[in-house]
């Protein structure tokens, strides 16, 4: 069995009653043993959960202490079978002072036991009242005896090395001083973080401890699993809502309901797999650990875990179209900064140049169609007449009347200068030169037109003094969808970060939000056509033959592809489960597979044509330019890639 790089976190928020152990561990076993059943890796309990976080002065009372001992005795005999490492908040006396501490149990034993830093310093919870803070005793003591048998205690990191995860512990207030514990837990390789609280409710607090929490698991690039006390701790001064939250490097994984009056627990599986590129490729993380290494941390070995996934084990959403906006509410503001991103980009460039003309392919496809959008924005913006810009249809031997319609039309609508050229009797005339039979529709019979289209394209800037704008997308550059030196090349790509699935969405978007209903029309019309570069005849009825995506597989697909393997290092193995997962059946395995090994293969193959693409904006965080986001050689092989599958 796999598990694919996941570790299958819970933060829960029990029932209890204040100062009863007894009831509290009973409610706290129920928790245990569900989240055993889903083969949970990792549990987290609140803030002195065993006590309950709001005892007030009865922390100063001795027997509150000895019961809450007596009840973690009988949570390890309950839990000896039981391979969840648990984590479980408790005061523990030690030398005469009292602290605040984790306790992590698994298989019965306490694997560690780690101290609060940070006390809260509150009217209605001054911690200090009753507690000493941990670090007056870390690094003097190491092990304390409880229950007959003596501990590790401590700077602690809790380690799997089959699971590969690191876990560190902070409680509660830690985070929220200006250092928190988890930043040195965090350099110190732990890659989850866990952390043991009791947050009380106050208007838009939620929203900032959500924010807090989320922003924090960016910055040090980690599973950060939040438990906090819930509405049954007292209320006779504040009320707790029991906010469970998971977070990975910036993403929220789960979050839980407030105020719910059952026992709660969440899951989500945490990818250490990503964590650990992340850490890898982000240098500034690495240069950190240079000098911040402050810290002695002892690691303790966490004991091997069924760990088996199948999609239906996996607690995690797995979008399948990575690159398109998800959320409804910033749609507008995310495409409106993409857009800009690609106008900003061709208008610095025209104003370097001094440029105020364009030349653009118009084909009638979504490619040619958003840059020829982009570009009579840019013009817009630098006050440039829009009649600057020429649109050139060329209609060839794959061309249909659907697809030059829309182009004709779509160019009226946005007031450029038109102009048609008929490329077929110059590809004839081609090859008649080269010796090359016209009945023979193989790659040269579709790279003639390619490259005739761009030689006029190219040629007719320069008597314009004009810039050819491109419009390939970073799909086509992924599959090396491209005629090299033909549709490969322009003087400057406004599309060359953003893929097939962005294009399309884009388009939708400026047809909703930036053009008269006339052009919105066209441009729905647009959408909806075949992807194809027209370059075989049409059949019998004048439709397109050759769709591109019936020849490679779904741009879909190849997106998540492309997204998941540049942005994390995927390998093949995960990303053939994930996509199973992400895809929910749209595809079956076999098919999913066959499409990733196309994606593989072309992607090494067709590495030459990236080698040498033109200038263009980047708008995420996936680009494939050869000067700073991917460097790799030409002729790199692909066979460990397809072999894994």
């Amino acid at each position: 069995m796999n598990n694919y790089g996941f570790v299958k976190c819970a933060a829960a928020s029990p029932k209890l009653k204040i100062a009863n152990p007894e009831y509290n561990a009973k409610e706290m076993l129920k928790l245990i043993l569900e989240a055993k059943n889903k083969k949970t890796q990792v549990l987290v309990f609140p803030e002195l959960s065993l006590t309950a976080y709001t005892c007030g002065d009865l922390f100063n009372q001795k027997l509150l202490i000895d019961k809450a001992l007596e009840e973690l005795g009988k949570l390890m005999e309950q839990t000896k079978e039981i391979d969840t490492l648990v984590f479980i908040g408790m005061p523990i006396l030690i030398d005469g002072n009292l602290y605040n501490c984790a306790v992590a149990l698994q298989y019965g034993d306490i694997k560690g036991i780690v101290p609060k830093v940070c006390l809260a310093n509150y009217n209605e919870f001054y911690e200090k009242r009753w507690f000493s803070s941990g670090k007056h005793i870390m690094g003097k003591v190491e092990e304390i005896e409880l229950l007959s048998k003596k501990y590790p205690f401590g700077n602690l990191i809790f380690e799997n090395n089959i699971l590969n995860y690191r876990i560190g512990v902070e409680i509660c207030e830690d985070l929220w001083s200006p250092i928190p514990q988890s930043a040195y837990l965090a350099l110190n390789s732990a890659n989850i973080i866990v952390n043991l609280s009791a947050s009380n409710e106050l208007v838009a607090k939620s929203d900032y401890r959500n924010g807090l929490v989320n922003h924090h698991s960016a910055a040090t690039i980690c599973g950060y699993v939040y438990s906090s006390a819930g509405v049954y701790e007292s209320t006779t001064d504040v009320v707790f809502g029991g906010d469970c939250i998971i977070c990975e490097n910036g993403n929220f994984l789960n979050k839980s309901h407030r105020f719910k009056r059952e026992n709660q627990i969440i899951y989500a599986d945490i990818d250490v797999d990503r964590i650990t590129h992340e850490r890898r490729v982000n240098r500034t993380f690495f240069d950190q650990m240079d000098y911040e290494n402050h810290q002695n941390y002892k690691f303790i070995k966490i004991d091997s875990q069924s760990y088996g996934y199948d999609i239906r084990d996996l607690d995690r959403d797995i979008l399948p179209r990575p690159f398109v906006p998800i959320n409804s509410v910033l749609v507008n503001e995310r495409c409106e900064e993409i857009f800009n991103i690609q106008v900003a980009g061709l208008a610095k460039r025209l104003e370097h140049t001094g440029i105020e003309h364009a030349v653009i392919g118009v084909s009638g496809g979504l490619d040619s169609t958003l840059a020829l959008l982009v570009t009579v924005q840019t013009f817009k913006l630098l006050g440039i007449p829009s009649k600057n810009i020429l649109g050139v249809t060329m209609p060839g031997f794959g061309t249909t009347n659907h697809t030059y319609n829309s182009a004709v039309d779509l160019m009226k609508t946005m007031n450029i200068d038109i102009k048609e050229i008929d490329i077929k009797d110059a590809c004839i005339h081609h090859f008649k030169d080269i010796g090359h039979s016209i009945e023979n529709h193989d790659v040269i019979y579709e790279n003639v037109q390619a490259r005739e289209r761009t030689q006029i394209l190219m040629d007719l800037a320069n008597k314009i003094n004009g810039l050819v704008i491109g419009t390939g997308d970073l799909s086509e550059l992924a599959l090396g969808w491209s005629t090299y030196n033909g549709d490969h090349m322009s003087m400057y790509a406004v599309n060359c970060s953003v893929p097939k699935t962005l294009v399309k969405f884009l388009v939708e978007w400026v047809a909703d939000n930036k053009v008269s209903h006339e052009a919105k029309n066209i441009l729905y019309n647009i959408i909806c056509t075949p992807i194809s570069p027209e370059l075989l005849p049409p059949d019998k009825n004048g439709e397109i033959v050759q769709k591109t995506e019936d020849i490679i597989g779904p741009y879909e697909l190849h997106d998540f592809f492309l997204y998941y393997m540049i942005r994390y290092g995927i390998k093949p193995k995960k990303m053939l489960f994930i996509s199973q997962k992400a895809f929910g059946g749209d595809y079956s395995k076999e098919q999913i597979k066959k499409y990733l090994k196309i994606f593989y293969k072309r992607f090494f193959t067709q590495q030459f044509k990236r080698s040498c693409i033109p200038d263009g904006p980047k708008v995420g965080s996936v680009s494939l330019s050869p000067r700073g986001d991917w460097r790799m050689p030409s002729d790199a092989d692909f066979q460990i890639w397809i072999k894994e599958l």
